[in-house]
């Protein structure tokens, strides 16, 4: 029998944030590629090493985590006073689909640079040194995000002293703001209650916070289901009991966030809703061995993505934190003490994270301008990925 060669495709392996992802710019793309279908699903499962029922990803660019089995798409943009469309597709790891139903906010903060450096943002726009203001659109949520790169001598600088726990090395930090980063069209809460009892067979009743900021978010109280809120991943992800806990939570909220008519449906939309749960400050070793005292954070929070706890947060779930606990009576601004609050320190798996949030109540409900939080990226690698036609 005969096989046909590998296909090269244009390709840059990005870190943004603390997470990683193969971007590409659409008109790279094959053919077939360049529209919404099951090529460029297959493409794209294909370039990262997915289905893998081993769980590794050898055969791809996968990093077997959530945070590494991800992919970008970059164009000139189709939206008037931005720069450039960003699409995010979030690939499984064992299953074959790739999920588009949301955004990834880590890797928002490559997609400055790599817009810059592919020439989809007008020269005009950046400055021989400073700052270039990136306007995103994000075409997954249909939302706008503004990227702040910094440029030395006319390219983007990377390097840099900005150290974000979670990331080995320092690098340039690129402040991000994600503007009116309720998800979606809907309502920022949903159900219409910033806490509602939620009802989870087998689990038990849980008072919950769900919220579309960022990314659509479920938050429960940490001491509700039998935790501290200092967890780091061994503690949950090697307990099959725990994660089909924060599963069944994560399905039920769901259909009441109306993101689902049914709990099938969650297992074929893993990336949305995201689940975390929170704690008022405790004092614990995070997982390098820094240690993170009570009163370097408001408040603890730990989430989990692709049905696994994260090692740090993911960037839209910090926007979701951060609109959460500026707006008084949810169970994330409860736990960071109450009242009101533009900008908190949180504590998850990895160390710490600061992010802001402008919120303010119209006509009962409430709304959120913007919420900023600092970042940092840099290309590992650039040129092409081979990926077998089949």
């Amino acid at each position: 029998m005969i096989y046909s060669p590998q296909i090269k495709v244009p390709a840059t392996y990005m870190r943004g944030g603390t997470s990683k992802g193969v971007f590409f710019n659409l008109t790279d793309l094959p053919e077939a590629a360049q529209v919404p279908g099951e090529a460029r699903d297959a493409l794209l499962l294909r370039v990262i090493g997915s289905p893998d029922p081993y769980g590794k990803q050898i055969d791809g660019m996968g990093g077997a985590t959530s945070s590494t089995s991800k992919t970008v798409i970059l164009s000139k943009t189709s939206q008037p006073d931005h720069d450039v469309d960003y699409l995010f597709g979030q690939v499984s790891i064992d299953k074959s689909f790739v999920d588009w139903s949301g955004n990834c906010g880590n890797l928002t903060a490559a997609v400055g640079a790599f817009a810059i450096s592919s020439g989809l943002v007008d020269a005009e726009r950046i400055p021989d040194n400073g700052i270039a203001m990136v306007r995103i659109w994000q075409a997954n949520i249909k939302k706008t995000i503004i990227a702040n790169v910094p440029i030395t001598d006319g390219a983007v600088q990377e390097t840099g002293d900005f150290v974000l726990d979670g990331v080995t090395f320092p690098a340039a930090e690129v402040q991000v703001e994600f503007l009116d980063p309720a998800d979606g069209e809907g309502a920022m809460f949903p159900t219409g209650h910033l806490v509602d009892n939620l009802e989870v067979p087998g689990v038990g009743t849980l008072k919950a916070t769900m919220i579309n900021a960022g990314i659509p978010t479920i938050f429960v109280n940490a001491e509700e289901i039998g935790y501290q809120g200092t967890e780091l991943q061994e503690a949950i992800n090697g307990d099959a009991k725990a994660l089909a806990m924060f599963e069944s939570i994560r399905a039920h909220g769901a259909i009441r966030m109306g993101l689902i008519s049914n709990i099938e449906e969650a297992a074929t939309r893993q990336h949305t809703p995201k689940v975390a749960f929170v704690s008022k400050p405790k004092s614990y070793l995070s997982s390098s061995g820094k240690e993170v005292s009570e009163g370097d954070v408001d408040l603890l929070v730990r989430a989990l993505s692709m049905g696994k706890l994260h090692h740090a947060m993911m960037g839209t779930a910090a926007v979701a934190i951060g609109t959460a606990a500026a707006i008084p009576g949810t169970l994330v601004n409860l736990a960071a003490g109450g009242g009101e609050k533009n900008a908190v320190r949180f504590g998850h798996p990895s160390g710490t994270l600061k992010v802001g949030a402008e919120a303010a109540l119209q006509d009962g409900q409430w709304s959120v301008t913007k919420a900023i939080m600092s970042r940092s990226a840099r290309v590992l690698m650039e040129g092409w990925v081979r990926v077998p036609v089949d």
